[in-house]
């Protein structure tokens, strides 16, 4: 259902080329009206008090003001506003982008490549940006992630700005409506679907869990190539577990995390030995609309470990990884959400939980403390 309230939009880009084009689909859009453009970011930051826009989508890269130093002055002022940051498939871009996700933009679009036509570009732009402000006015805590009034749970134990340690809601076991093999005491991996909301929230969730977990981590995070690259690097330098971009035929070791690829699909698969398993990157076609998808990943677990898997699902738009969730659940996995109040957009966790396939509903402080139960106890 698309909220009745439009999103008053302030579009910022140097570039009258795309100035011009998110300005038409703004306009275009029934949940979102235009309340004005800026060609720089300094020029934004005024124009942000005067119009008191819902929500900016900002280019990454422009003089005067970037897009980064535009996220850090909404910061600094606490200006109550959401942002979609525009970027490029450059390493850079890419690199800017996780930085500008950690300030608080709710996500992230690719502009279309310079070989599109005008209209092929634009149409590309309005398939992407349409679905990101649909689920923007749906969020309940979007619109104050920069200025950090949102009101994101911190991980357990983390201090305030005054000092003061930050109470977590306690995790909330769920009904099991379905009948499931038994279960292993613990768990021998731990498999993660997530997306709109992802960067931010792993970065808070993955540094929860001890360096000697000791078993593996697989995570698809809906991304571009070269983004996943970027994100696995930002990840790694914030968590006591190693974190890397996932590579073909490379063996599953505890106490790594390992990221899909960016418009790749990942499974895994059984090692020459027979024995032992394996990471698979393919170029196999999207699953809901996605590559790397949640689902195709969630299968390839249920295939080699039979009560012995946990699986969290985690914020995000759409529907990827219930399918998956129900064969894992078939399988006797042990099955996480994150709730409601904690997800960016709360999408992908919605209808598992809705068809009782999850064994606890955690807020996002409390994740890593429940991952680590299924795997030490």
């Amino acid at each position: 259902m698309i909220p009745t309230k439009k999103i008053r939009v302030l579009v910022i880009d140097d570039t009258i080329v795309y100035r011009k084009a998110v300005s038409d689909i703004i306009e275009e859009l029934p949940c979102a009206e235009l309340a004005g453009v800026a060609h720089n970011g300094k020029i934004a930051v005024a124009k942000i008090a005067s119009l008191k826009p819902d929500l900016l989508t900002l280019d990454i890269e422009m003089p005067v003001m970037n897009g980064i130093e535009v996220l850090q002055e909404i910061r600094r002022q606490r200006l109550d506003v959401g942002v979609i940051m525009l970027s490029t498939l450059t390493a850079e871009g890419s690199d800017m982008t996780m930085r500008a996700l950690d300030l608080g933009a709710f996500d992230f679009l690719l502009k279309p490549q310079q070989s599109a036509g005008q209209a092929d570009g634009k149409r590309q732009l309005k398939e992407m940006l349409q679905p990101m402000i649909e689920a923007f006015a749906r969020s309940r805590i979007a619109a104050g992630m920069v200025s950090g009034r949102a009101g994101l749970q911190r991980p357990t134990g983390a201090r305030g700005r005054d000092g003061s340690r930050t109470a977590v809601p306690p995790a909330r076991p769920m009904p099991v409506a379905t009948r499931t093999p038994e279960r292993k005491t613990k768990s021998e991996i731990v498999v993660i679907g997530i997306s709109t909301g992802g960067p931010n929230a792993l970065g808070q969730m993955l540094p929860g869990l001890p360096a000697d977990l000791g078993v593996p981590i697989l995570v698809v995070q809906h991304m571009p190539p070269v983004f996943t690259r970027s994100l696995a690097a930002s990840l790694d330098k914030k968590c006591r577990l190693t974190v890397k971009e996932a590579s073909e035929r490379e063996p599953l070791m505890p106490n790594i995390v390992y990221i899909a690829p960016g418009g790749k699909q990942m499974k895994i698969v059984a090692a020459a030995d027979g024995t032992n398993r394996v990471i698979k990157i393919t170029d196999d076609p999207p699953e809901n609309s996605c590559k790397p998808s949640v689902d195709y990943l969630f299968r390839s677990i249920g295939d080699y470990y039979v009560n012995r898997a946990t699986a969290v699902i985690m914020t995000g738009m759409g529907s990827d990884g219930t399918k998956g969730l129900q064969t894992l659940k078939s399988k006797g996995a042990r099955i996480i959400a994150q709730n409601e109040e904690t997800c960016v957009v709360f999408g992908m966790p919605k209808a598992p939980i809705e068809q009782k396939l999850v064994d606890v509903v955690a807020p996002l402080g409390r994740i890593a403390d429940e991952i680590i139960k299924t795997v030490k106890t």
